[in-house]
C-alpha cells in the first residue's frame, strides 16, 4: 500500500457492524491486543456479504481471500467497550475488492482504529481468480464512499 491510513469519521462509511469487546481481547497491558483488530476487520465485512446473500461460506463456488492488510491505531479499545466497524469499498478491479474499515469505540465520532484488506475473489476449488459477478458488483457498488 502506498501512502498514509488517515484517520477517519462515522461519516465516511456507508454501513456498520456492531461488534462487542469480550474480556479475552484486553492484553496485559489493559486494552485491545492488536491482532484482534485484523479479525475484527474480517467478520464486519464477510458477515456484510454472508448476510447480502454475497458469499456462500460453506458451498459457494467463488471465496475471497486475502492478499494484503494494514492497520494503524489511533486510540486505544478495552472490553467492555462496543465496537461498530464502518465498512466501505475504495476499489473494485477485475477479481479484487478493497475493503476500508473504521473502529469506533461506543459513541466516539473518530475513529480508533482505521484499516483495510484486499481480497481476491477465487474459484474454491482451484484458487484461481474469477471475475467479480454482477450482483456482486451491485452490492460493492452500495458500499462505496
Amino acid at each position: 500500500m502506498t501512502g498514509t491510513i488517515e484517520r477517519t469519521r462515522r461519516g465516511d462509511y456507508r454501513r456498520f457492524q456492531a461488534i462487542s469487546t469480550r474480556w479475552m481481547d484486553n492484553d496485559v497491558y489493559g486494552h485491545v491486543n492488536n491482532v484482534v483488530y485484523y479479525s475484527w476487520f474480517d467478520t464486519a465485512v464477510n458477515r456484510l456479504l454472508v448476510v447480502a446473500g454475497q458469499l456462500d461460506i460453506h458451498h459457494g463456488e467463488t471465496i475471497g481471500l486475502v492478499v494484503e492488510t494494514g492497520c494503524r491505531y489511533f486510540s486505544p479499545t478495552a472490553f467492555p467497550d462496543e465496537i461498530q466497524a464502518g465498512v466501505r469499498v475504495a476499489h473494485v478491479g477485475t477479481s479484487s475488492v478493497r475493503y476500508e474499515i473504521g473502529l469506533f469505540r461506543d459513541t466516539e465520532e473518530e475513529a480508533a482504529a482505521v484499516g483495510y484488506f484486499v481480497h481476491v475473489y477465487v474459484a474454491r476449488g482451484t484458487n484461481k481468480p474469477v471475475p467479480i459477478s454482477d450482483a456482486m458488483r451491485g452490492f460493492l457498488a452500495s458500499l462505496q464512499s
